[in-house]
């Protein structure tokens, strides 16, 4: 990155740096190093440390005084310590000019805006406060590394009225030095780094403290583990600079200082009276917080989440498939296998659950609310259900990944809680509209608010008392249905839903595999509320949808074989079977058996030469999440393919018409995109190209089984989704014979 920045103009004539410590030191080497600044003047009030920076070669010119620093500078960076902050901006004030950046390295950014506006007596839009987050136990300008930033974050925190200019050409700087750069408010930043960081300083500080003024304490030193050491390495820490740090930021870690020592009581408590089950609540919740710290802190200091991460697809020509595997687990269950199992009375296990990123979004969010779940492990899960009531209020958002399905069973579930929530996801999730389930919850007397056109975050308001409705749905939609149904179980009286065509039924199956009665009359299903729910054993069959790629890949590329082991065959999902062997494609279905009320069974698919035909309407639900990769077996099909009645992939992940169809663009092939569907002529060449997938997992999947007949080499970019739904897919796919390699996975 610093590299590319090179190469271009200075971002900035002349950057003055106010102190040469290790953050100031390894800015300004950073700066030189990559040529980021015309000249980068250093002043520091040690003489010593100036010099030696100067001759280091640290800085380009150092400053006989503040106002030979300052004066003529275009960027001024504070790099003192906090508590010094005040009496240096009263130093510069004179000599700052009007059109200078000022922004500043320190931990805390209430008291630098505080003590801006006392010197100044407001705050710029040219002052815009910044926090690498970056550092080392060692210190002093000898400690300097232009590498320090190299893939850490840096926070930016912006006024609602910052320059422009400013603020592009600040990130700009910092991006050059290699750092990737977030934005925030002065108060939630602080907030995070109270509890992220100044909070575990604090603790460090404090048990080293105490270990020390024991009596044994050689010997508890002498015996320590390594992850004593590794906790306590922080304590080994700046004492001034942390002085300053929680002085300046006192407000924010009081409060984080109060949470932690309640739920520490907690604790304390729970092994006072023998109590493991609390134990194990917080001790599990803990662990796999944080293995999913990403997800956790989406949006705060520490997040690599995919919006972020760039992963691309680079596809070679051609190949056959062959083989015998059995791909994830499917994801509608697993979600709902999670959701019930917390709800029921008693212990529920799952296997074959999906450890894909959305699945495990969900799992995470229960754990929030108070639900000891143990696992996953290789697909096996263990959940402490608490009934009914027995959800706790979230000490924040839950964070629901990518997944909208996720997202609508939740709203039917968090609009019954006594206690208030938020909903969010990722920035693909947060474009989706959510009022389809919105407005007929509110119908049922919930209190939903959401962003402009329905979309999340969604705010619902606890203590809201539901009451049973019929729903006639306007499209067909298992998310919809299910939502309803789940608020429905909280509801005064009876809820029904009518769909206006099939469509997956795993809600009402699992609903009566825990002992809920689910009346069902032809389209229309209904719940009475008031009941409960008995924990279960779920096996999770393979994820048809996920199957799906590899029966298509198998019947368009010649000579190839597949057997898929234990695939659900819930006939509210069997619709990419019946397409494809409608289009003639050789699938056998045999070993046919029902396991935990879901009908399974293994798949024998052989390459076929494959027929357009008018897709039946009546099969459009029961294959929504396929069409993706049906379009690329039309491509490949004689004659033409025609769908109709498919408005839902239009508020899919992607608009996956649209998006599938620029993506067949792009290799040369040409679709005619109708408002409900789309018109494929088959036999034609899929050439080589690009293709932006948008972040949708499937539409990336299925340019990946397209590069079987393709004539050239094919690359796939924001792929990084493909994690949300299946976890190992190009491993698998490499496995047998499709020709995929994945770069930024």
């Amino acid at each position: 990155m610093g590299a590319e920045v090179s190469a271009q103009k200075p971002i900035f004539n002349r950057v003055a740096i106010l102190g040469l410590g290790l953050i100031g030191g390894s800015l300004a080497s950073a700066i030189r190093r990559h040529r980021l600044a015309g000249q980068v003047v250093g002043y520091d009030k040690r003489s010593d440390e100036l010099a030696l920076g100067e001759s280091l070669g640290v800085i380009d010119q150092a400053a006989n005084s503040i106002q030979d620093a300052v004066q003529g500078s275009d960027l001024v960076v504070l790099a003192v310590p906090v508590r010094a902050t005040k009496t240096v901006l009263e130093e510069i004030k004179p000599w700052l000019d009007d059109a200078a950046v000022l922004t500043d390295v320190g931990s805390t950014k209430s008291s630098f805006v505080a003590d801006v506006e006392a010197v100044f007596g407001s705050r710029s839009p040219r002052v815009i406060p910044g926090h690498p987050i970056a550092g080392s136990e060692k210190s002093g300008i000898r400690a300097a590394n232009p590498e320090l930033f190299v893939s850490h974050k840096v926070i930016l925190t912006p006024g609602d009225d910052a320059d422009e200019d400013a603020l592009s050409r600040l990130t700009a700087l910092w991006q050059g030095c290699g750092a990737t750069v977030l934005t925030m408010s002065v108060s939630y930043h602080d907030e995070v780094l109270a509890a992220t960081s100044h909070l575990p300083h604090l603790i460090a500080f404090s048990l080293v403290d105490t270990l020390a003024g024991e009596d044994e304490n050689m010997d508890i030193f002498r015996y320590a583990a390594g992850g004593f050491r590794d906790f306590t390495r922080i304590a080994a820490s700046d004492p001034v600079m942390w002085h300053d740090i929680f002085l300046s930021n006192r407000d924010a870690v009081l409060r984080v200082i109060d949470h932690f020592t309640h739920d520490l009581d907690q604790l304390r408590t729970a092994i006072a009276a023998q109590d493991g089950a609390t134990l194990l609540r917080v001790f599990s919740r803990a662990k796999a917080a944080r293995e999913h710290f990403s997800k956790i802190l989406s949006g705060q200091a520490f997040v690599t989440n995919h919006s972020e991460k760039q992963v691309t697809f680079r596809l070679q020509p051609g190949g056959a498939v062959s083989g015998e595997f059995r791909v994830p687990g499917d994801k509608s269950m697993s979600h709902r296998s999670i959701m019930l199992g917390a709800l029921a009375e008693g212990i529920t296990e799952v296997t074959g659950f999906l450890e894909g990123e959305d699945s495990l979004a969900t799992l995470q969010a229960f754990r929030d609310m108070g639900v000891t779940i143990e696992g996953p492990d290789n697909g096996f899960v263990r959940i402490h259900g608490v009934g009914m009531r027995g959800l706790q209020a979230p000490r924040g958002p839950l964070y629901l990944g990518n997944s909208g399905t996720a997202m609508r069973l939740f709203a039917g579930l968090m609009a019954a809680q006594p206690f208030d929530s938020e909903l969010t996801g990722d920035a693909s999730l947060s474009k989706r509209p959510m009022g389809r389930v919105a407005d007929p919850l509110r119908a049922m007397g919930a209190v939903i608010d959401a962003e402009d056109g329905g979309r999340p975050p969604l705010r619902i308001s606890g203590g809201q008392k539901l009451n049973g409705i019929h729903y006639e749905m306007p499209m067909a939609s298992a998310q919809v249905k299910s939502c309803l149904l789940l608020a429905g179980l909280y509801a005064e009286g009876s809820t029904s839903v009518t769909e206006p065509a099939p469509t997956r039924d795993h809600t009402e199956r699992m609903l009566s595999g825990f002992g809920y009665h689910v009346y069902r009359d032809g389209p229309t299903a209904s719940v009475s509320g008031g009941g409960t729910l008995s924990a279960c054993n779920i096996d999770v069959p393979a994820d048809i949808s996920s199957a799906a790629f590899f029966l298509v890949a198998a019947s368009i590329a010649p000579n190839s074989e597949l057997i898929l082991k234990h695939v659900g065959i819930n006939p509210t999902r069997t619709g990419v079977i019946n397409i494809l062997k409608l289009m003639g494609a050789d699938i056998e279905v045999f070993n046919e058996r029902e396991i935990g009320g879901e009908p399974v069974a293994d798949l024998r698919v052989r390459s076929a030469e494959l027929n357009g035909i008018d897709i039946p309407e009546d099969q459009v639900p029961l294959a929504i999440d396929e069409f993706p990769v049906l379009f690329i077996a039309a491509v490949c099909a004689r004659g033409r393919t025609v769908l109709r009645g498919a408005e839902e992939l239009r508020v899919k992940e992607s608009d996956r018409i649209q998006v599938m169809a620029d993506g067949l663009a792009a290799l040369g092939v040409n679709a005619v995109v109708t408002a409900d569907g789309i018109i494929i002529e088959g036999g034609q060449t899929i050439g080589g190209g690009t293709v932006d997938s948008h972040g949708d997992h499937r539409i990336a999947m299925s340019f990946a089984v397209a590069s079987l007949r393709a004539s050239g080499d094919i690359e796939v970019t924001d792929c990084a989704n493909v994690a949300t739904s299946f976890p190992g897919f190009v491993e698998l796919a490499q496995s047998c014979g499709i020709h995929i390699s994945a770069e930024g996975a």
